[in-house]
C-alpha cells in the first residue's frame, strides 16, 4: 500500500520534472539548437503540423540553424511560421535551404530569459509539491480508513518527503545549468 502511494509519486514528480526540462528547452539560449524551434507549427495540406515532421533541422554552426524542407513548395510556410512564433527569429531562405541565425542575447535579454527560466522552475517546484500533498493525504485517507496504523504513516511521510527533496534538488539543479547556459557569452 505505501509502496504503491511512494510509487505513482515517484512516477507523477518525473513526468513534473519532464515537462520543466522541456520548457527550459524552449528558452532560447544564445547557441543554435533544433529543440528552439519544437512549438513551431507549419501549415501543410490544410492542416498544422509541428516543423519537424515537415523539414529536417540541423545546426549548421555553433549560431545557425539549417532547415531542408521535405518539399521545396513549403519553404516560404516554414519561414512565415518561424516568423508568426514568439521566438525573435528572423530565417532566410537560400533556395530550397532556410537559415535561421542566432541573434546574440544582450545582457536585459538574458536577464529576462533567467527570469523566465526561474518562473518555469518556481512552476515544477509547485508541481512536485503538490504530488506530495496529493499523496500524504492519500496515506491519510489509508489512516482514516484504518488500513495502516500512525506509525505507517509517519514512515510513508517520511519516504515522500524524501521523494519531494531530491525532485526539487533535480529542478535546482535543471535552473542552474540553464542559467549557466544563458550567462554564458
Amino acid at each position: 500500500m505505501l509502496n504503491e502511494i511512494a510509487q505513482d509519486a515517484q512516477e507523477r514528480m518525473q513526468k513534473s520534472l519532464e515537462v520543466l526540462a522541456n520548457n527550459l528547452k524552449k528558452i532560447r539560449t544564445g547557441r543554435a539548437h533544433p529543440s528552439i524551434l519544437e512549438t513551431v507549427m507549419v501549415s501543410y495540406y490544410g492542416s498544422d503540423v509541428p516543423l519537424s515532421q515537415v523539414a529536417n533541422i540541423s545546426v549548421e554552426d555553433g549560431r545557425t540553424l539549417s532547415i531542408s524542407p521535405w518539399e521545396n513548395n513549403l519553404a516560404p510556410d516554414i519561414e512565415k511560421a518561424i516568423m508568426k512564433s514568439d521566438l525573435g527569429l528572423n530565417p532566410s531562405s537560400a533556395g530550397a535551404v532556410i537559415r535561421v541565425p542566432m541573434p546574440m542575447l544582450t545582457e536585459e535579454t538574458r536577464k529576462g530569459y533567467i527570469r523566465q527560466a526561474r518562473q518555469e522552475a518556481e512552476k515544477g517546484r509547485v508541481s512536485v509539491r503538490n504530488v506530495r500533498r496529493d499523496a500524504n493525504g492519500d496515506l491519510k485517507d489509508l489512516l482514516k480508513e484504518k488500513e495502516i496504523t500512525e506509525d505507517d504513516l509517519r514512515r510513508g511521510e517520511d519516504q515522500i518527503q524524501k521523494l519531494t527533496d531530491k525532485f526539487i534538488a533535480d529542478v535546482d539543479k535543471f535552473l542552474e545549468e540553464k542559467e549557466a547556459d544563458l550567462m554564458e557569452i
